[in-house]
């Protein structure tokens, strides 16, 4: 029997990921922040009546970092108010839930991977409206899937790798900050990983997922430029040279370290680990394919 499922955030970059490798099986109804207003509790109810979905797979959310700072209300309404009306609203029709969540609501103490039972502390305006929106949706909703992720990119969308690519195209030399570390997460790996948990009814509560190992962003854009050279999308390697987070500050305060404890996830979504050197690689690659056209 088909499924009829909702992404909400399909503009965004897991949203379009999610569209993109949606199985045959299900018949996916992408919502673009144009098309639903999540914010709003009565767009939301009557979306769900009009579709009638089977699940509601929540990829929208104000990721704005830094401006959350100064528009606490902005942050307020994509993360806390949005994930909570649509909560509500499948928990009102017995629709299943799946809410995406972030690493930033540790604070980033730790010196090893955080697990989903490990004590939340978010640093900043960003870390605390998604943990809120994590409460809320548990509130409304305690049978929803609330999955953690971070440092999210991919091939669709604005992100770090494509920032960095463009920098080096650009530049003879760049600076990255060396003392924050985390995982990346392909978005396309993610979204398979959110495909596979559709088919596991049982599936509740807070996961985590990110791809394999570890790294800083330093690390990371060296890869970027070392892999994005292999692959001809950059004409040379430049220089990348490490800097500390007090050399580059910013508005918001980043965890130091972010890294997530992934092996519940692996085990229960039944979806293998791949190191996130790996799946940059396959992003690039069809990063590249775009491109050529």
């Amino acid at each position: 029997m088909t499924k009829r499922i909702i992404v909400v955030g399909a503009g965004g970059q897991l949203g379009r990921e999610l569209l993109y490798t949606a199985p045959a099986s299900v018949e996916c109804i992408g919502l673009t922040r144009a098309q639903l207003d999540i914010s709003n509790p009565t767009a939301v109810a009557h979306c769900l009546q009009v579709n009638g979905p089977d699940l509601v797979i929540n990829a929208a959310a104000y990721t704005a970092v830094d401006k959350a700072e100064s528009e606490p209300e902005a942050a307020h309404a994509g993360n806390v108010e949005g994930p909570e009306n649509l909560a509500r609203a499948c928990a009102e029709r017995g629709i299943r839930f799946f809410h995406v969540s972030t690493d930033f609501v540790f604070d980033g103490a730790s010196s090893q991977p955080y697990t989903p039972q490990d004590v939340t502390a978010p640093l900043g305006e960003y870390g605390r409206s998604k943990l809120e929106g994590e409460r809320a949706v548990r509130a409304a909703l305690p049978e929803a899937l609330i999955v953690r992720t971070g440092w999210v990119y991919s091939a669709r969308g604005n992100n770090f790798v494509k920032t960095m690519l463009r920098l080096m195209a650009e530049r003879d030399e760049l600076s990255v900050v060396s003392d924050q570390v985390g995982t990346p997460t392909w978005a396309q790996g993610l979204a398979r990983a959110l495909w596979a948990a559709v088919s596991k009814p049982q599936l509740r509560g807070i996961y985590h997922w990110s791809d394999a190992g570890a790294c800083s962003w330093y690390d990371f854009a060296v890869a970027i430029g070392e892999e994005g050279t292999a692959q001809d999308l950059l004409p040379r390697e430049i220089s990348v040279l490490p800097i500390a987070t007090a050399d580059y500050p910013t508005p918001a305060q980043r965890p130091a370290y972010s890294v997530l404890e992934k092996s519940a996830s692996w085990r229960d979504f039944e979806v293998d680990a791949v190191h996130w050197r790996k799946q940059l690689r396959a992003m690039l690659a069809e990063l590249k394919e775009l491109e050529d056209g």
